[in-house]
């Protein structure tokens, strides 16, 4: 059974860090691409940072260049999204993603997220 669970939302003040974690099993990891999404109250689901199989070069929304950083572990089955220098504007529940694409179909896996309130 495929899942994915995301873990260290919380709420933060402006400024402050979080650091996100996904665990995931089910599936061959390390296969996987793996993104964090989010959605902030009355916005479309946005991607935040991308990390590809190997870990070569991440991509970031440019909201969150410099701030976040997207890294994982093939071992442990985990991606996790560091946090830094929140803003009121990163405020949204964060999901986890994993998609690969193989021999015509696309793999397509959904956490249930977490939520990240930034506020003072």
């Amino acid at each position: 059974q495929v899942q994915l669970v995301e873990s260290g939302g919380g709420l933060v003040q402006p400024g402050g860090s979080l650091r996100l974690s996904c665990a995931a099993s089910g599936f061959t990891f390390s296969n996987y691409v793996m993104t964090w999404y989010r959605q902030a109250p009355g916005k479309e689901r946005e991607l935040v940072a991308r990390i590809f199989e190997t870990s070569s070069t991440p991509n970031y929304a440019a909201s969150v260049k410099g701030r976040f950083t997207i890294s994982r572990d093939n071992t442990k089955n985990t991606v996790s999204l560091q946090m830094n220098s929140l803003k009121p504007e990163d405020t949204a529940v964060y999901y986890c993603n994993a998609f690969r694409y193989l021999l015509g179909r696309n793999y397509d896996y959904w956490g249930q997220g977490t939520q990240v309130i930034v506020s003072s």
